[in-house]
């Protein structure tokens, strides 16, 4: 049994969780939405496992059992609460951090499943035998690969047995069981109910259109929602994308079916709540897994913070932005255009060209409303004559030879198992430099170590003034510099708060006032490291 009465283990190389059970007793006890996801608890007299934050009258500890993970729990003989519905919490990556084989193997699993072949064919696509996979799988999971994803379908038939009205045999199809036989045999011997049986315990409060659905995604707190919207925000491609009223919105295509989605915050219940419009509920998965990657549900803040904190020149930043997060993408395809189209411009020119792309060559998506459009296809691009957008030379080259990359097979974003090797092969684009590969590389490829050292921004705001300085600086930063990198951007993006309000500020004295403010203005805008005592001290080496 893969159970830990005495001590939990999570295994990674920077020793950042590892936690014995009189922590996990307390966050039990105070039902703490920090450690959800990162362990499960099961219950000997009821043989269910819970999620930490559970609303069920508490247990006492010589009652329960903790599990790294739900199909470790699973695999002990427990089911799921249905009060707590451990379907819905965040995903815990212990490791998370690091390229390893268990890492890509999730990532795999929760793409595809084990659908192309088994373990098998999952171990040879990472480079390891099958035993070694099974066995990495019970050190960090306390579960093997198959059992892994078959809890991984499990718990999303379960999630669109409470979230939706669809029928039982889209519901089986939709979440990968293939059969509704299988599907009902599966549902009974773990829940005990039938799946019609468990549907009529939810309270539903509306009617939902065909088409239609609404999940609630977790997310462990903190969550900087505000910064994720600003940021999306100001890369929005119009048309396509929209960010208003505290929500995020944009058009999809995905398996030849068009639809949309928005997405808002509901704090009270630590989630995202998503609201998607598609056709075809086979693709819900797929979906609903994009969604959770774009937006960093599965991010591990408290982790994160006590890497960076001990830099003293981030601290600062990482109190004041508690849970920042690094947007993901929708599609890598459209991220690297766009990355592309950005290149040796501003950020407002860049949009503008993506804009007009996209008017030009994507597909009208609706006739009135935002979005309109959905972004081109690799195939509209490839033909396509990019001086009707105002693209020309060396740029315009770049985004065909990308293009035609992508359209041969050359260039594929799925299933991506070596980030290094598909960077280096994106950055043989002519055009393409390295600075844009980093950019997908944190976006597209969910890298959380990717970093942008060849950004001026980021030099300028840590300090430093040549790439290498910023990469030996950086190195303190590991495994999480993708949230270095968000973090100095905020502080450029509150620098220039700063400086617009002092800007606009009126001046009470005509003499005095101005020059106070100009000052004040230069003090601002004057480019220079976070924190250069600190960063003096950490280049000497004495902190």
């Amino acid at each position: 049994m893969s159970c830990f009465s005495r001590r939990i283990g999570y295994h990674s190389p920077t020793n950042d969780m590892d936690l014995d059970w009189r922590i996990c007793s307390r966050a039990r006890l105070a039902r703490d939405a920090r450690f959800d996801g990162k362990f499960f608890i099961g219950v000997l007299s009821t043989r269910i496992y819970c999620r930490p934050i559970c609303r069920a009258r508490t247990s006492k500890e010589s009652n329960v059992l903790y599990f790294r993970s739900a199909a470790a729990a699973a695999e002990a003989g427990f089911r799921p609460c249905l009060r707590c519905r451990p379907e819905c919490s965040p995903l815990s990556l212990a490791w998370a951090g690091t390229r390893n084989t268990v890492s890509r193997a999730l990532r795999l699993i929760t793409e595809n499943g084990l659908d192309e072949g088994g373990v098998e064919v999952l171990a040879e696509r990472l480079g390891v035998t099958s035993r070694h996979l099974r066995r990495l799988f019970m050190r960090h999971l306390g579960a093997s690969p198959g059992a892994v994803a078959q809890t991984v379908r499990l718990h999303f038939a379960k999630k669109l047995i409470d979230e939706t009205k669809l029928p039982m045999m889209e519901v089986a199809l939709a979440s990968g069981f293939g059969c509704v036989r299988r599907f009902n045999e599966r549902i009974r011997n773990v829940y005990h109910r039938t799946p019609t049986q468990i549907r009529a315990l939810v309270r539903r409060t509306a009617i939902q259109p065909e088409n239609e659905y609404f999940f609630h995604l977790d997310f462990r707190p903190p969550f900087n929602w505000e910064r994720i919207l600003q940021y999306l925000a100001s890369r929005a491609i119009p048309g396509v994308e929209s960010v208003e009223g505290g929500s995020y919105r944009r058009s999809i295509s995905f398996n030849g079916n068009h639809g949309r989605f928005d997405v808002s915050l509901d704090s009270e219940k630590n989630a995202l709540a998503v609201r998607l419009h598609f056709s075809d509920p086979r693709s819900l998965f797929s979906i609903v897994e994009r969604i959770r990657a774009m937006f960093d549900l599965n991010s591990d803040w408290a982790v994160i913070a006590r890497t960076l904190r001990a830099d003293p020149a981030l601290a600062p930043l990482v109190e004041t932005e508690q849970g920042i997060r690094v947007p993901g993408c929708w599609n890598a395809f459209e991220l690297t255009t766009q990355g592309i189209l950005g290149q040796h411009t501003s950020l407002e020119r860049a949009t503008s060209l993506t804009a007009q792309m996209v008017s030009t060559f994507g597909q009208r998506f609706t006739a009135l409303g935002s979005p309109s459009h959905l972004f081109p296809t690799p195939e509209a691009l490839a033909n396509a004559d990019l001086a009707r957008v105002g693209l020309y030379g060396v740029k315009a080259e770049a985004i065909r030879t990308f293009v035609r990359a992508v359209c041969d097979g050359r260039i594929k974003f799925d299933g991506i198992i070596d980030c290094d090797a598909f960077l280096k092969q994106l950055c043989e684009v002519p055009g393409i430099d390295r600075r844009t590969g980093q950019y997908v590389a944190m976006r597209a490829l969910r890298d959380p170590d990717a970093f942008l050292a060849d950004d001026l921004v980021l030099r300028r705001i840590a300090g430093v003034r040549t790439i290498r300085e910023l990469e030996r600086r950086s190195e303190a930063w590991r495994p999480w510099r993708a949230y270095a990198a968000m973090l100095l951007w905020q502080s450029a993006g509150n620098a220039r708060t700063e400086i617009q309000t002092l800007r606009s500020r009126p001046c009470t004295s005509p003499r005095l006032g101005s020059t106070q403010a100009r000052l004040e203005i230069e003090a601002c805008a004057k480019p220079s490291p976070i924190n250069s005592k600190a960063m003096r001290s950490q280049r000497s080496g004495s902190v």
